[in-house]
């Protein structure tokens, strides 16, 4: 597949070749689903936490005697019964982080770049670099390539690039290297630098 090369100007200044085993591969949608649905899942915390009947502070002794009071009788305030007692099946930290196989994240991510590809979302830019770190230096380069909402891949880790993409809510940082499916789905423009693509080329065929 033979598409154009933009320039930070917004101009075409050359074509590239993006190899057709990753960019005109088959759309597989359980993987995408498999793919998409983990990377949701790391974005959990899982710090919430609540006490059990066993770790309520006090509780001891009986809250008043067994019999004569004419209340209900009690053993203990740490009942979940009582106001500040212990939570019956609440949260409590966990890990939902899922890891997928080598091979299947893989072909998920040709079959996501495949599908980016068929409806014309990928755009190719020359590689550049970022002179001094502002903010209006990358969203001038987002406004110049139409991007409303879309995801840089670059192979580069450049400091000065990543701070100056930092306060763009619209535009996200992906290193090609350390690629997030959930930018590359929910994003309505994937721009790729020239680099980028040679490893993908290389790396994911």
């Amino acid at each position: 597949m033979i598409v154009d090369k933009y320039s930070t100007d917004g101009k075409v200044v050359g074509q590239i070749e993006l190899a057709d085993s990753v960019f005109s591969a088959g759309i597989d949608d359980g993987l995408l689903y498999a793919l998409i649905t983990a990377a949701n899942m790391s974005q959990w915390q899982g710090t919430s936490s609540t006490k059990r009947r066993s770790e309520v502070q006090g509780g001891s002794s009986r809250p008043w005697r067994q019999k004569g009071t004419g209340r209900a009788r009690h053993g203990t305030i740490r009942s979940p019964l009582w106001r500040g007692g212990g939570v019956i099946f609440g949260p409590l930290p966990r890990n939902s982080h899922k890891k997928l196989p080598k091979k299947m994240k893989r072909k998920a991510y040709r079959s996501l770049l495949s599908l980016k590809a068929r409806e014309g979302s990928i755009k190719i830019i020359e590689d550049f670099k970022i002179a001094e770190g502002k903010t209006r230096e990358m969203a001038q380069i987002g406004k110049v390539l139409d991007v409303h909402k879309g995801v840089l891949i670059t192979d580069s880790e450049d400091t000065l690039l990543k701070r100056s993409m930092s306060n763009i809510p619209w535009f996200y940082y992906n290193n090609v290297k350390r690629l997030s499916g959930r930018d590359i789905f929910y994003s309505k423009t994937v721009v790729i630098t020239e680099s980028a693509v040679a490893y993908l080329n290389e790396n994911y065929t």
